[in-house]
């Protein structure tokens, strides 16, 4: 059995896996170390990788343990200048979509608290990508950073046109996105015909019906990946 502990600016997941068989999965606002040991203990984990986006954490497991960083041993190779600044979901995502996807150009889309864009080649080499915030995060700013623009959470609501401040703002977020979307999946195909976009993270719901010729993957890809990872480290 193998446990994946991935640390989430917002949840902690914790996934069991047997082989390539996602059996158990929770989710908590923190790590907890009981919880931890319990699973372990219980399930006789031989094997555990850690995957964190928030500040280093000082761990005491009783089993094999994988932190996840710029130098862990991946089946992918990274063209990118500051490897240690590389996020560990982002990793997650290439090493999963090249397993489900071997010696093809994929655009991995993550859509959560930020909106992260990562190319593999078919050579399996990850050639980098972009970062640009969240639905929420941008709902947050424009209510933060003026004095008369209202508070509005996610909803399904789609406005091209708004004909009130709500509607031109959640106009603006969710249009705005799906329009940098869309261009940077034509840009690429541009040099990549054979482009296999995929795209995972908690807000997919919002793009389904806008995005055509895409492979929604379920919310739990990054586990997949570095459950994947800790196979590769064995």
């Amino acid at each position: 059995m193998r446990l994946i502990i991935d640390i989430g600016n917002t949840l902690v997941k914790y996934a069991l896996f047997n082989n390539d068989k996602l059996l158990q999965l929770s989710k908590k606002n923190d790590v907890d170390y009981k919880y931890i040991d319990q699973i372990i203990s219980e399930n006789s984990v031989n094997s555990v990788i850690v995957s964190s986006v928030r500040k280093k954490i000082d761990w005491n497991i009783n089993t094999k343990l994988v932190v996840l960083n710029h130098t862990t041993k991946l089946p992918i190779t990274i063209n990118y200048k500051t490897p240690k600044t590389l996020g560990n979901d982002r990793i997650a995502n290439m090493v999963g979509a090249s397993v489900l996807y071997p010696n093809k150009n994929i655009l991995v889309i993550d859509a959560g608290t930020c909106i992260t864009f990562d190319f593999i080649d078919s050579n399996q080499v990850y050639q980098g990508g972009r970062i640009s915030p969240g639905i929420e995060m941008r709902y947050k700013s424009l209510h933060e950073f003026t004095d008369n623009l209202p508070k509005i959470t996610s909803n399904s609501y789609d406005y091209f046109i708004g004909k009130s401040t709500r509607e031109s703002i959640i106009s603006g977020v969710q249009q705005g996105i799906l329009s940098e979307l869309k261009l940077i999946i034509s840009d690429l195909k541009k040099e990549n015909e054979d482009l296999i976009v995929i795209v995972t993270g908690g807000d997919t719901f919002f793009f389904e019906k806008a995005l055509k010729n895409t492979i929604f993957a379920d919310p739990n890809f990054a586990l997949k990946g570095l459950n994947e990872i800790l196979k590769y480290n064995a």
